[in-house]
């Protein structure tokens, strides 16, 4: 338990009462009498209170007066009441730390819900981009864009994605940048001219997703599916 300097004052205060009741050597039974009780155990201690400020005082080797049936239930008094000061103080610092202990756990809680609201609205924005694009925005590759556009928007699966592969690795090795020097064809598809893939975005000299696009929308108009472009290209040495 953390001690606050109030509380050590307290508990010095509770040690030095019990300690100068002990130096007058009261007994419970002289207490209740006039009995001259001669005390001769020294006090090493001082205190603002009266009757212990006088008791501090007495000089050393002498004879020190009984205290009074009426001064010892003052000390009693006083003694209860710091301890109960004490227990108080303590009571107070308990609930302190069970009131931090309640913030950080609502705190923690209140941030995990946040976090999980959040991740479940990317992932709903991720979903509805599929929905829309064909593909999510989190995938970079461009073969992983193509594969999920022939998925989403053709349903185009693993046998036509190959297909469509040996096309593209023939025409520019999926590079978005790929430009034949012979001629005006341009990236991914080697569309020619390049500018053909305006139609499918403005961004269409450096964006993978644009040139699939276009891409796949031309081979279903012209041959249907990309197994179908690819056995032209292999008669024609072009498509």
């Amino acid at each position: 338990m953390l001690e606050t300097k109030k509380t050590r004052v307290i508990l010095a205060s509770l040690a030095l009462t019990a300690t100068t009741v002990a130096g007058f050597g009261v007994s419970a039974a002289a207490a209740t009498t006039d009995q001259q009780v001669p005390v001769t155990a020294p006090l090493e201690a001082t205190t603002p209170d009266p009757v212990l400020r006088d008791a501090a005082t007495l000089s050393r080797g002498t004879e020190r007066p009984a205290i009074s049936a009426a001064d010892l239930d003052a000390l009693n008094v006083r003694q209860k009441a710091m301890e109960g000061q004490a227990r108080s103080i303590q009571a107070q610092q308990r609930a302190a730390q069970e009131q931090a202990r309640r913030d950080a756990a609502a705190k923690k809680a209140a941030a995990d819900a946040a976090a999980a609201a959040a991740a479940k609205k990317a992932a709903a924005d991720q979903a509805k981009q599929a929905a829309t694009l064909g593909y999510s925005a989190s995938t970079k590759d461009p073969r992983g864009i193509a594969k999920q556009m022939m998925q989403n928007k053709y349903n185009w699966g693993a046998n036509q994605f190959a297909c469509y592969n040996t096309i593209i690795m023939a025409e520019s090795e999926w590079k978005v940048d790929a430009d034949n020097p012979t001629s005006s064809a341009y990236g991914i598809p080697q569309a020619l001219p390049g500018k053909k893939m305006a139609s499918a975005g403005a961004d269409w000299k450096t964006n993978p997703a644009t040139q699939i696009k276009w891409s796949l929308g031309y081979i279903q108009d012209r041959y249907g599916t990309p197994c179908q472009a690819l056995t032209f290209r292999k008669a024609h040495n072009w498509y």
